[in-house]
C-alpha cells in the first residue's frame, strides 16, 4: 500500500491518506478506519491492528488539488549513510570535498553514519530554499529512505527486514562549501529545507528493492541511475550497524546514501541554481520533484 500525508485544500488540516498512484485518487484513512484520527507516525505505530482493516471504498478523491507534505515527520533527525555506492564514494573521494577519506579507505570498511535535522524536511512539489547568503555549492542527492516500524536495539541482519515498515524517496541536498569547511557533515546538511521527501510512502510488501533502480535528473538530463542492490552495505547492514547501541523507534528514517553523478562528481562542479528543477525517481515508488527557490 501507498499512503501519503497532503491537506485536501487549502486552510485544511493534514491528513493521512491511501493512495492510488496510478489512478491518482485517494482515501483519508479516518473514512476507511473511523476509528483511526492520527498521523503518519501513529499509522506506523499501530500498522498490526489496522492493517487489515485498510481498503479502498468507492472511487475515492482525486489528488488534483489536494496539497503533499512529507509524509512524516520524524522524532528526532534522520539517519543518513555517506559514501554508501562504489562509484560515488570514489568520486567523493576525489573532489577534494572529503574529509572523513585517507588514502587507504576510499571504500568505507565500515558504514559512515550521520545525522540531518528534522527541520530539513519539504515536500514534493515545494521549492528547495537556494540559501545564497550561507552556500555557493548547493548540491542534490537523490536516496533511498528506509522507515522503521518495529522498533528494537540489538537487531540482526537476519532479522533487519522484519523491523522495516517501508520505504520512500529522500533528495539529501547539501551545501557542499559548509560540508568541507566544518569537516563533520551535519551543518551543510541541516539547512532549513534542504531533504525534499515523498511523494508519500511505500509499505515494505509492495516494493521490490533487488530490482529496483533510483534515477535523478536535473532539468531533464540524467545525472544519477544505479539499482539499490548496489549499496556498499545492504539495509540489513546498516539497521545492524545502528541498533547495535541505538535503540531504534518506529517511524526512525535511514537515507541509505547516493549513488555516483551528484554535482561535484563533474569537472566543473555542477551546482544548483535558482530555477533548477531535481527530479528523483525510484521504481515502483514514484516521482520526487522539487524546484530551487531563491
Amino acid at each position: 500500500m501507498k499512503f501519503a500525508t497532503l491537506r485536501p485544500a487549502a486552510g485544511q488540516p493534514p491528513l493521512v491518506a491511501l493512495i492510488d498512484a496510478a489512478g491518482q485518487r485517494y482515501w483519508p484513512l479516518s473514512e476507511l478506519v473511523p476509528e483511526f484520527q492520527g498521523d503518519m507516525q501513529q499509522l506506523i505505530h499501530d500498522w498490526a491492528t489496522l492493517r487489515d482493516q485498510i481498503a479502498p471504498q468507492g472511487e475515492g478523491r482525486l489528488l488534483d488539488g489536494a496539497r503533499l507534505e512529507p509524509p512524516l515527520h520524524p522524532q528526532r533527525n534522520m539517519f543518513c549513510v555517506g559514501k554508501n555506492y562504489f562509484e560515488h564514494a570514489a568520486e567523493f573521494s576525489g573532489s577534494g570535498y572529503d574529509s572523513s577519506t585517507s588514502a587507504d579507505d576510499v571504500v568505507p570498511k565500515f558504514p559512515i553514519i550521520f545525522t540531518k535535522a528534522y527541520n530539513t524536511l519539504v515536500a514534493h512539489g515545494d521549492e528547495i530554499p537556494r540559501h545564497a547568503e550561507v552556500t555557493e555549492q548547493l548540491d542534490y542527492e537523490a536516496e533511498f529512505a528506509v522507515i522503521i516500524g518495529k522498533g528494537g536495539r540489538g537487531i540482526k541482519k537476519a532479522e533487519a527486514y522484519d523491523h522495516v515498515w517501508g520505504y520512500t524517496i529522500a533528495n539529501d541536498v547539501t551545501a557542499r562549501d559548509l560540508q568541507k569547511k566544518h569537516k563533520q557533515w551535519h551543518l551543510g546538511k541541516s539547512l532549513d529545507g534542504l531533504c525534499p521527501m515523498g511523494p508519500w510512502v511505500v509499505t515494505a510488501d509492495e516494493m521490490d528493492r533487488d530490482n529496483a533502480t533510483i534515477k535523478c535528473w536535473v532539468n531533464g538530463e540524467l545525472r544519477q541511475d544505479a539499482r539499490l542492490d548496489q549499496l556498499i552495505f545492504d539495509v540489513p547492514t546498516l539497521i545492524e550497524t545502528l541498533s547495535a547501541g541505538i535503540t531504534l523507534a518506529p517511524g526512525d528514517v535511514i537515507l541509505t546514501g547516493t549513488p555516483v553523478g551528484v554535482g561535484i562528481g563533474f569537472t566543473p562542479p555542477r551546482f544548483l541554481q535558482t530555477g533548477d528543477i531535481v527530479r528523483i525517481e525510484v521504481d515502483g515508488m514514484g516521482i520526487l520533484e522539487n524546484r530551487v527557490g531563491r
